[in-house]
């Protein structure tokens, strides 16, 4: 016979039941019942400083292992505050549970303390918005959740909790555990592969999205290699594909390689797995013809849904990427590959654009030569974080992604997300090392959590570039309002002494010279570390300054 346990109880045993070891939250009188479950619980809870840190520490998790990424919030403002985490889970298609407490049931409706809808609220941006009001269909509510989340193209799910509810008590069956289902191409679709490669001249393949793993990685690499296909990685999926391989030609990202994207737009056989080349890949919807693109598309997507509902695909494959990927592996070309001059080509092309040796930008700060500094000095599977930002071309273009779940950035364009994100990766594979590029701005967005890495031993170490403004804002004033600067200007803190009084380690760093010893130092340290680069204001990209951008500007009038 089921023994009876309260609604929290029985909440936690879903969780374990479902394979959550770890779970993020803010802590809430909404859900007292669940935090006391969790006490006696084998989950690992992390206690975070604001609840859109944690719902983004939980949706860094559910990127890099595909399983959902869970936070615990409490209800009204702990909710909204949580809601950049979920909109960042909704466009990079991430698995994640958001738990948000909820009045009691008796006062709902009356707009009773902190009480929201969170239907409304969220029912634009999560694939499902659930209350449950009957402790006894807890473990029937979360089994679904998880399916849902992790199904078809994943994304978040909002679960709202009635504080009653919680110290209801039921007597009911745990779950089964959840099980996510694989959708194989079928041998037809791919012998129809075969023969549209075998008729084009000019195929390319573009690689994005999630459901990804690194046995799929390896078999798409195979498969790559072996029709000698240029493969491209859509914006912030860089870890999808090895820099390192022959293949690789680039990613379709912000300020992309004019070369990478005219060898697509020329090209007549489009292969893309996984993503949905949907603005900043598709360089604003301008890359391809929509609805019906020039070359022959064949769309690989683990969501019928998505087949079909912005570009018409010559051939739709309704297939997760780790299924397609392990399918075609075993694919052989019949003849040798005609583009395979085309391929080294366009690597080459990559391996220029990708090379910081050559860039100066002004000031006594040599970014290139810190980016060649980190690829000499750090492990090929860094997990490298960032949010939103100029800062961040540095990372893109200049990193060699080579290894699989080493890339954390948010395809939203969420600013605030690196740090969260490295506290995140830390708390899942604390061997690995995370390094979290940051802005000045965007720093501080999310700075607090500093304080969860401290509180938890977690040496990330973040490369904080200061260039004392809102730079991406000022570079786009110069270029529609020349010499009109408005509310992008910062003061800063001294951002080592920051680092400092939270308990790390921090670094001040000016000059070029001065980053190699400021980074091995703050690696020794063996505690969360900030090393805080002053950029000079006016090397806004690796290619421009704001001068130039501000005449070109004046001159266009």
């Amino acid at each position: 016979m089921t023994a009876s346990r309260t609604g929290g109880r029985i909440l936690v045993d879903q969780l374990i039941t479902h394979g959550v070891q770890q779970l993020f939250c803010v802590p809430g009188e909404s859900f007292l019942a669940v935090l006391d479950a969790l006490h006696d619980a084998s989950i690992e809870v992390t206690v975070c400083r604001q609840e859109g840190g944690a719902a983004m520490m939980a949706e860094a998790q559910g990127k890099l292992t595909g399983r959902p990424g869970v936070c615990f919030v409490t209800r009204g403002p702990g909710a909204t505050n949580a809601a950049a985490g979920v909109h960042i889970a909704h466009q990079d298609s991430t698995p994640l549970l958001l738990f948000v407490g909820q009045v009691a049931r008796g006062a709902l409706g009356r707009e009773a303390f902190q009480e929201l809808d969170y239907g409304a609220v969220f029912g634009t941006m999560a694939k499902w918005v659930v209350q449950v009001d009957d402790a006894a269909r807890l473990p029937e509510l979360v089994s679904r959740a998880f399916h849902v989340a992790t199904s078809g193209r994943p994304g978040p799910v909002v679960i709202a909790l009635p504080e009653d509810m919680l110290t209801e008590a039921a007597a009911v069956a745990d779950a089964l555990p959840y099980a996510v289902a694989e959708t194989y191409p079928g041998a037809a679709q791919l012998a129809e592969l075969q023969q549209r490669l075998a008729a084009a001249q000019r195929p390319v393949a573009i690689v994005g999205g999630s459901r990804w793993s690194e046995a799929a990685v390896q078999h798409f690499s195979a498969f790559a290699e072996a029709f000698a296909l240029p493969v491209y990685c859509s914006f912030r999926r860089q870890m999808l594909f090895s820099a390192d391989h022959p293949c690789y030609a680039g990613d379709l990202g912000l300020g992309a390689n004019p070369r990478l994207l005219e060898r697509i737009r020329q090209s007549d056989l489009i292969l893309l797995v996984g993503g949905r080349l949907s603005e900043v890949p598709s360089q604003g919807y301008e890359l391809l013809d929509i609805p019906s693109p020039k070359q022959a598309l064949v769309h690989v997507h683990a969501d019928a849904d998505e087949l079909g509902r912005l570009y018409r695909a010559t051939q739709a494959v309704h297939a997760t990427p780790q299924a397609f990927a392990q399918a075609v592996a075993a694919l052989r070309p019949a003849a040798p590959p005609a583009w395979r001059g085309a391929t080294a080509a366009a690597r080459e092309e990559f391996l220029r654009w990708s090379d910081p040796t050559p860039i100066r930008i002004p000031g006594p700060l040599q970014m290139g030569e810190v980016m060649q500094h980190l690829r000499e000095a750090l492990p090929a599977d860094t997990i490298f974080c960032n949010g939103a930002g100029n800062f961040a071309t540095w990372v893109h273009r200049f990193w060699p992604f080579r290894a699989f779940a080493s890339q954390l950035a948010p395809t939203s364009g969420s600013m605030g997300y690196g740090l969260p994100a490295g506290v995140g990766a830390k708390r899942l594979w604390p061997q690995r090392e995370v390094v979290v590029f940051a802005g000045d701005g965007d720093f501080l967005m999310h700075g607090q959590e500093f304080a969860t890495a401290v509180q938890y031993g977690l040496p990330i170490l973040v490369v904080l570039l200061d260039n004392a403004m809102y730079g991406t804002i000022r570079m786009h004033q110069e270029r529609h309002y020349p010499g009109r600067v408005s509310a992008t200007q910062l003061k800063n803190p001294d951002f080592r002494r920051y680092a400092e009084v939270f308990g790390g380690h921090g670094e001040r760093v000016e000059r070029t010279e001065e980053f190699a010893p400021a980074l091995a130092r703050a690696r020794a340290s063996g505690r969360p570390a900030i090393l805080h680069c002053l950029l000079d204001p006016e090397a806004i990209t690796p290619g421009s300054t704001l001068q130039s951008i501000r005449a070109a500007a004046l001159s266009a009038d």
